[in-house]
C-alpha cells in the first residue's frame, strides 16, 4: 500500500516506487528503458502528475492511519499462560 505505480513517459512501461520518495524534485530511471524520470508538483506529464497526486494520497492515508492508531487505547499486557492465576503469597506455608 505504500507504493504508488509510475507510468514511463517514453516506453509506457509500468513500475512501481515508495510513495515517500515520490516527492518534488524527485528523479528516477525507468527500469526498462533507462530514461530518467523527474518528478515535480507542477509537471505537465500526464503520468507524472498521476503518479505524484497518487504518491500525496498514499502518504495522507498513511499519515491518518498512523495517528488513528495512536489516538486508540492500547490494550493491557496480558501474562502469559504460564503465570496465569498465580499471586503472589504474603510467606510461605510449609
Amino acid at each position: 500500500m505504500s507504493s504508488v505505480q509510475i507510468q514511463c513517459t517514453r516506453c509506457k512501461g509500468v513500475f512501481r516506487d515508495r510513495a515517500g520518495r515520490l516527492q518534488d524534485g524527485y528523479s528516477r530511471q525507468c527500469p526498462s528503458c533507462e530514461v530518467v524520470l523527474f518528478f515535480a508538483e507542477d509537471s505537465q506529464h500526464p503520468f507524472v502528475k498521476r503518479a505524484m497526486r497518487d504518491a500525496r494520497n498514499v502518504r495522507k492515508q498513511m499519515r491518518e492511519a498512523e495517528a488513528a492508531k495512536r489516538a486508540a487505547p492500547e490494550p493491557q499486557a496480558t501474562q502469559s499462560r504460564r503465570f496465569a492465576g498465580r499471586t503472589r503469597s504474603a510467606g510461605r506455608e510449609d
